[in-house]
């Protein structure tokens, strides 16, 4: 079964580690310092559910269903230019976030926000449900199962180390304009994919 494993790990490797906004949400908290644990925690339950209900055959049902389909394409594409809005309005306001910042959000609040960055954009259900789902199906009743496993290894072991790894950077974010830099990069990546998800 190893083979299957090793198909899935390396797979949901390559899908997890895209630029998005769940993963710049995490290191943003890891940053900051917030609620890492908590975030991390979600987005592993997150990733672990969605390719557990794709390889058992939930992907092929979205994937048939053009009002699920367009209920995913637009209210992402919204939610994601909404965030990269936000995001701007940090960037270019005249208060940067700096890395000691005040701005200090709830346990609730934590999990509600990274729970709408993960489940409002379509393509996290694209990745994990349809794709993995998809590919994950294919590889026999006992293998898909290995294969998911593997695929939630990657998400597991991405997002702890995202989290927990971005206090490294904490020196470099030490300064405002560090912060607007990110801002800034954030806001333009949630454009681009709002734009990419309206149009697909």
């Amino acid at each position: 079964m190893l083979p299957f494993y090793l198909k899935g790990l390396g797979l949901g490797a390559g899908l997890i580690v895209a630029i998005g906004s769940q993963n710049a949400h995490v290191l943003r908290m890891g940053l900051r310092r917030q609620h890492v644990a908590l975030t991390v925690a979600v987005c592993i339950a997150c990733e672990m559910l969605l390719i557990g209900a794709g390889v058992a055959g939930v992907g092929t049902m979205v994937e048939r269903s053009p009002l699920l389909l367009a209920m995913a394409r637009w209210g992402g594409a919204a939610f994601l230019f909404w965030y990269g809005v936000r995001a701007w309005r940090a960037a270019f306001g005249r208060h940067a976030l700096q890395a000691s910042s005040t701005l200090d959000m709830t346990a609730r609040q934590a999990i509600g926000t990274v729970l709408a960055v993960t489940l409002l954009n379509p393509h996290v259900y694209l990745d994990t449900v349809v794709l993995l789902g998809a590919i994950g199906g294919q590889q026999g009743p006992a293998g898909k199962w290995w294969f998911a496993l593997g695929a939630m290894s990657a998400g597991a072991i991405w997002f702890i180390a995202l989290g927990f790894g971005a206090r490294l950077l904490s020196p470099l974010f030490a300064k405002p304009a560090a912060w607007r830099v990110l801002d800034g990069l954030i806001g333009l990546v949630m454009f681009v994919l709002a734009f990419t998800v309206a149009k697909a």
